[in-house]
């Protein structure tokens, strides 16, 4: 190739470049009618918050990798007047147990599996179910003795930071710019009272370029409505668009990224079992939705059934909590029972140990997870015939 075609070869992928950033950096298209609430490149978005009066979720990117998202769930403490009302209206809460209990199992899950919301919400159930005439005479005495002595607030358990997945990856770009469906205007007092902006405990902040950026979200009388929002810089309400803010409302959900692998059953060619100081290595073959095929490396040749099974049940395991990066499991650290690393051309491409923690429960913790992740019960089985796997032949 000539020193002319090298030129100009460079020139076009210079200029397609150039194209590219200015592609990246364009507006997206709005639908007739948007305007904009907050007029912001998506490149100086870093975090977005979501408020709610017991608990709160946050996006963020991660400072090392731009592309990926981190979703963080949290709870807020209770609030002291909060407290001194349960404890005042204990009586009349034990009296009404039969629609506490009505409202408690219509009402679904509010925010996911792994908060600990859920099950101070299975708790309520099982008592509200249970209480017959004497424990509702029982909660009204008690409450009765202990109306001067409020309870304590329990502790409220640090953030559970967990990844993004790609739904939460592309509802971070579409707040920024952040547009809405119509301009309000300022309104009066008895019309914020009306969308539910006048007493409000919901809220939105984006930082942009490090700097906050607050809005205030309308609280529906009837828990659900149109998404009206306030800028507080101005006062201006806006009406949102009705997909925006449900994916936050339901971040534990719609938004944590489950899997335990980014690679499928192609994506490695040997696979490496361990347990304790023993190990063995299988050549592996296969393509998804199948079972990937697995043959010691002394005898390539001779597939094992017993090992594909095995990989086939462990590969389909999925978690059943996701504990945050940098949380550990109750109790002491748990020991790995089995480990499996996977490799591809002779290079590491993933691992995963499983562990059992003195309560009987298994964890497992890959290349992908930001720790440990609770898996189903069970998974003794699994750990026997590991060891048989390994064992010396």
């Amino acid at each position: 190739m000539k020193a002319r075609d090298v030129a100009v070869q460079g020139v076009l992928a210079g200029v397609a470049l150039v194209a590219a950033f200015f592609v990246w950096q364009r507006e997206p298209s709005r639908a007739q009618g948007e305007v904009t609430v907050e007029d912001a490149q998506v490149s100086a978005l870093d975090r977005i918050r979501y408020d709610e009066e017991s608990r709160f979720v946050e996006l963020f990117r991660d400072p090392q990798d731009r592309d990926t998202v981190w979703v963080r769930l949290g709870n807020k403490p209770a609030k002291p007047g909060a407290e001194a009302g349960v404890a005042s209206d204990a009586g009349s809460a034990a009296l009404d147990a039969g629609a506490l209990a009505h409202v408690t199992s219509d009402a679904g899950p509010q925010v996911g599996a792994n908060s600990p919301t859920s099950a101070g919400n299975t708790g309520a159930l099982a008592v509200a179910t249970d209480a017959g005439v004497a424990p509702r005479a029982n909660a009204v005495a008690n409450a009765s003795a202990d109306a001067g002595t409020p309870a304590s607030p329990a502790p409220v358990p640090p953030p559970r930071e967990l990844r993004g997945n790609d739904v939460a990856l592309k509802l971070f770009s579409r707040f920024a710019p952040l547009r809405a469906q119509r301009d309000l205007g300022v309104l009066d007092d008895k019309k914020l009272d009306e969308i539910g902006l006048a007493k409000t405990e919901r809220g939105l902040t984006l930082t942009l370029d490090g700097t906050p950026k607050t809005f205030r979200l309308a609280t529906p009388a009837s828990g659900w409505g149109a998404p009206y929002l306030q800028r507080t810089t101005d006062g201006h309400v806006f009406l949102l668009g009705p997909g925006l803010l449900p994916d936050l409302e339901a971040a534990a959900s719609r938004l944590v990224d489950r899997r335990l692998h980014t690679f499928d059953v192609d994506g490695f060619d040997h696979i490496v079992i361990s347990t304790g100081t023993t190990s063995r290595a299988f050549v592996a073959s296969g393509k998804s939705p199948g079972a990937v095929q697995l043959s010691p490396v002394d005898a390539p040749g001779t597939p094992d059934d017993f090992a594909r099974n095995w990989h086939d049940r462990l590969w389909r395991l999925t978690p059943v909590e996701l504990l945050g990066r940098g949380e550990a499991p109750p109790g002491p650290a748990p020991t790995p029972a089995f480990r499996v690393e996977y490799q591809r051309g002779g290079k590491p491409v993933g691992e995963l140990s499983m562990a059992k923690t003195p309560d009987g429960s298994w964890y497992a913790r890959t290349e992908f997870t930001a720790g440990w992740t609770r898996m189903g019960g069970g998974l003794e089985l699994l750990a026997e015939d590991a060891a048989k796997l390994t064992a010396p032949r």
